[in-house]
C-alpha cells in the first residue's frame, strides 16, 4: 500500500436473506401499508434487471464477493449497516426478533473477517426499552460498533421521548447511532412518488433531513450532550443551510410561534459541529466535501461509499485526488471513523 491512511468505508450495506423474507411476506399479505417501503422493495426484489438484481446479490454476501470488490477498490474496511428500512416496518415482536438474529450474523462475519469488517447493531424502535437492551447487547457481548436506524419508524420520529432510551443507552456506552434513510414516511410521501423522488435522488433526502431537525429543535441535544449521530450523503444537505436555520430557529423560537419548539441552549450549527458526523456516502464530489469540511471541521466528515447501491470505483479515486493535505485524508478516510466507531 502506497497512500499514508486506510481507506474506511463508513456506510455499506448489508442484509439477511430472513430479512427479505420477511419483506416479501409484508408485500404479499399488505401487513403494513407503507407506498415508500412498496415502491423501493417491490422493485429491488422483484425486478430481474441488472441493477436491483446485482445490488440484491451483494447485500446478502458477507464473503468472497464483498470482499472482492473491497480488494478491487482499495477498500481495506467496510462498516457495515442492515440495509433501510431495516426492521422498523414490522410489529414489535417480530422487529425484535429480527434486529437479534440480524446482529448474531453480522457479528459472526465480522469474527471471521475482523480486519475487513466492523458493524452497526440493528434496533427495534417499535419497542425502545428493548431496543436500548439490544444496543448494549450488540456493544458489549458482540462486538458491534454502534447502532443504525433508518429514519423514522413506521411514520414515528426519534424526538419523541418515548424513544429516548436508545439514546441514553448510546450515551452511557459511549457508541453513535447511525441515522440512515428510507423512504418518506406514509405522511408526507405522496408528491414524491408523484414524480419518482421518493427514493434517493431526493426523498430519502428530505426524510432525514427532517429528521434530524427534528432532534435538535427537541432539545435531544440538551438533554444527552455528549450524543453522537452519524449521518451520510453530505448531512443530508443540511450543513449547507446552517446560516439560515441558525437565523430562523432564533427568529421562530423569539416569536413564540410554536409551543412545540422552544429555545435550545445551543444553535443548530452547534449542533451539527458537536454532536454530528458527516459522511460522504453517495456525494464523491469535491466541492462539496470540501465545503462541508470547512463548515463541519474536518474532524467531522468521514469517507463511505454507499456500497452496494453506489458502488462506483471511480469515485474512491475522487476522494484521494482531493486539493487537502495528507493529514486531512487520513482523518477523512481514517482515524475520523475509527474516533467516531471506537475502531
Amino acid at each position: 500500500m502506497n497512500r499514508p491512511y486506510l481507506r474506511i468505508a463508513t456506510e455499506e450495506a448489508w442484509a439477511s436473506r430472513e430479512l427479505f423474507d420477511a419483506y416479501r411476506k409484508v408485500l404479499k399479505d399488505r401487513s403494513y401499508e407503507d407506498a415508500g417501503f412498496d415502491s423501493l422493495w417491490n422493485f429491488y426484489l422483484d425486478n430481474p434487471s441488472p441493477r436491483p438484481t446485482a445490488v440484491l446479490a451483494r447485500l446478502t454476501d458477507l464473503g468472497e464477493r464483498r470482499l472482492r470488490d473491497m480488494d478491487e477498490t482499495g477498500i481495506d474496511k467496510q462498516l457495515l449497516l442492515l440495509t433501510g428500512p431495516g426492521v422498523q416496518v414490522f410489529d414489535a415482536p417480530l422487529a425484535v426478533s429480527l434486529a437479534r438474529s440480524s446482529n448474531d450474523e453480522l457479528a459472526e462475519a465480522v469474527r471471521n473477517h475482523p480486519t475487513r469488517f466492523a458493524g452497526l447493531a440493528a434496533v427495534a424502535p417499535q419497542h425502545p426499552q428493548e431496543a436500548a437492551k439490544e444496543l448494549e447487547r450488540g456493544v458489549r457481548n458482540l462486538g458491534l460498533k454502534g447502532a443504525v436506524i433508518n429514519s423514522h419508524t413506521r411514520g414515528e420520529y426519534l424526538d419523541d421521548a418515548k424513544f429516548w432510551p436508545i439514546f441514553e443507552a448510546a450515551e452511557s456506552l459511549n457508541v453513535p447511532i447511525y441515522i440512515h434513510p428510507q423512504t418518506p414516511s406514509p405522511q408526507m410521501i405522496a408528491p414524491f412518488l408523484e414524480r419518482g423522488l421518493d427514493g434517493a435522488i431526493f426523498g430519502f433526502g428530505v426524510e432525514t433531513s427532517l429528521h434530524m431537525m427534528r432532534i435538535m429543535v427537541a432539545g435531544v441535544f440538551d438533554r444527552f450532550p455528549k450524543l453522537q449521530i452519524v449521518v451520510g450523503h453530505m448531512g443530508e444537505g443540511l450543513p449547507f443551510w446552517m446560516y439560515r436555520l441558525d437565523y430562523m430557529h432564533n427568529a421562530t423560537v423569539a416569536a413564540n410561534r410554536y409551543e412545540s419548539m422552544k429555545k435550545t441552549q445551543r444553535k443548530i450549527s452547534d449542533y451539527l459541529k458537536e454532536n454530528f458526523y458527516i459522511t460522504t456516502s453517495g456525494m464523491a464530489w469535491a466541492p462539496a466535501i470540501m465545503f462541508t469540511q470547512s463548515v463541519i471541521g474536518v474532524d467531522r466528515v468521514l469517507y463511505a461509499m454507499d456500497y452496494p447501491y453506489q458502488f462506483v470505483p471511480e469515485e474512491v479515486k475522487v476522494h484521494d485526488e482531493l486539493p487537502i493535505s495528507d493529514a486531512d485524508k487520513k482523518k477523512l478516510f481514517q482515524t475520523n471513523a475509527e474516533k467516531a466507531f471506537n475502531l
